[in-house]
């Protein structure tokens, strides 16, 4: 099996091209490369995929063989693989996600992919679609109790689960331990995706990220721009904001007229090989 590992502000994957061949048994595979210290390393497998609704499918699987309906960051990586590796010389690209089809633009200086802005849709507020056990029409600022310590969440779906929690000390958080325990809440009926953001400003946030099936990583796309509705919609922010995670920065922009979130960031490939007993 050939690969590329490539990463998205630290976010990282393994990526395989099926174009022409799919992988048999992806779950078992993405256990296998996702191991730090007997595999590959990374937070999941992303496989690019033929799509008969879009320009390439992108199947996205975490570290602990889950499937994942999407990922921002992932699927930046997925725009500059299919450019810089001559599937596609598109700079408008369409990619079919099991979170719907996502509309990327790509800026290219080179010949090789530096940027990608995504349209990551709208973000979707209504508890039973997120999904979150909550009564209302959505969670926003709402208490939940978590090992004892009532915190404040807003439920926001950016076509996988968030609940994006605000706090003081976003560095000193031990959040291999409440992170696990956010995840497996009986509030989150499909498990996850647990945001803990400080507002530096009206312009800038500063995020970490528990990810259900895969831990704590250096970077989350769409948790980043459920951080950025839940901002606007707790009156913190502006529409407009930089999210700072550990791996490096996101621009996120939730266009209230149109009812989209846009992502935009870089990608990087960190490296080519093959597997010989994988096929």
């Amino acid at each position: 099996m050939k690969f590329t590992k490539m990463q998205g502000i630290g976010n990282d994957y393994v990526y395989v091209d099926c174009t022409k061949k799919p992988l048999e048994d992806p779950s078992g595979v993405a256990v296998r490369v996702s191991d730090r210290h007997f595999g590959i390393g990374s937070d999941g497998l992303i496989l690019i995929n033929p799509s008969e609704v879009a320009d390439f499918e992108m199947a996205m699987y975490n570290a602990d063989g889950s499937r994942g309906e999407m990922c921002g960051n992932g699927i930046r990586c997925v725009a500059k693989y299919v450019y810089d590796y001559g599937l596609t010389d598109k700079t408008n690209l369409s990619i079919e996600t099991l979170a719907g089809i996502k509309y990327l633009d790509l800026t290219v200086e080179n010949g090789k992919v530096e940027m990608v802005k995504v349209n990551m849709g709208s973000p979707i507020l209504t508890p039973a679609d997120i999904p979150i056990i909550a009564d209302g029409d959505r969670v926003v600022d709402e208490p939940i109790n978590v090992d004892g310590v009532t915190y404040r969440m807003t439920g926001v779906s950016m076509g996988n689960p968030h609940d994006i929690v605000f706090i003081e000390d976003v560095k000193g958080l031990d959040i291999e331990k409440i992170g696990p325990k956010f995840e497996n809440h009986p509030r989150f009926p499909k498990r996850i995706n647990t945001e803990f953001v400080r507002v530096i400003d009206e312009e800038t946030v500063e995020m970490r990220v528990w990810e259900r099936g895969s831990g704590e990583t250096l970077a989350c796309g769409t948790g980043a721009c459920a951080t950025a509705v839940a901002c606007v919609l707790n009156g913190l922010t502006k529409e407009e904001v930089t999210v700072k995670l550990l791996g490096g920065d996101l621009k996120i922009k939730w266009d209230r007229d149109e009812d989209i979130v846009y992502m935009t960031g870089p990608a990087t490939v960190v490296f080519d090989g093959e597997i010989a007993d994988i096929q």
